[in-house]
């Protein structure tokens, strides 16, 4: 009979020699985006391979040669409650085409910073409209791999922490 692992017993399986000590991340964690400086909850879902973020608004520009995106956030700050709306133009990483029960969607994929535990993480993020979600951060298994282990029976197991001198974690082309 094959046993079932715990998530106790994931860093036992490291290889020989890899001294690391992993961070466990709850199904549901706060983080911050540093570019607004709030705090949002952000779902840690393994069934999505690319992280997403409430984006309306959203259009593709022309700048310098080069494709951008201008949207909207829309997101309640954890925080302190209030409801924060802020325009940003970022340089369009790449266009993502989704596949599922509503039919096919695009959607422009930019890099953005977020703080998880005491790490700044560059990630990729697709905009899209999750206004009726109940999380509006999502983030897929790129950036949970980036993170460490995800426990599926816990939630809010770390606090955003990052101040100036915090570790930054650049993203890696794929």
């Amino acid at each position: 009979m094959v046993g079932l692992l715990s998530i106790a017993t994931l860093p036992a399986l490291a290889e020989e020699g890899d001294e690391r000590e992993e961070k466990v991340f709850g199904w549901v964690e706060m983080a911050t985006l540093p570019a607004l400086d709030i705090q949002v909850k952000a779902k840690l879902d393994s069934g999505a391979l690319t992280s997403s973020l409430d984006a309306r608004d959203i259009e593709t520009f022309e700048q310098d040669g080069e494709e951008w995106v201008r949207f909207r956030l829309k997101l309640e700050d954890e925080g302190n409650g209030e409801t924060v709306s802020e325009e940003m133009e970022l340089p369009l990483y790449r266009d993502l085409r989704v596949r599922g029960a509503g039919g096919r969607d695009e959607r422009p994929v930019v890099l953005m910073n977020i703080c998880m535990g005491d790490t700044i993480y560059e990630e990729q993020f697709s905009l899209r409209d999750r206004g009726e979600m109940n999380y509006p951060l999502l983030l897929g298994r790129r950036t949970i791999s980036h993170l460490g282990l995800l426990d599926v029976r816990d939630t809010f197991l770390n606090d955003p922490e990052c101040g100036e001198d915090a570790e930054v974690v650049e993203h890696e082309s794929d």
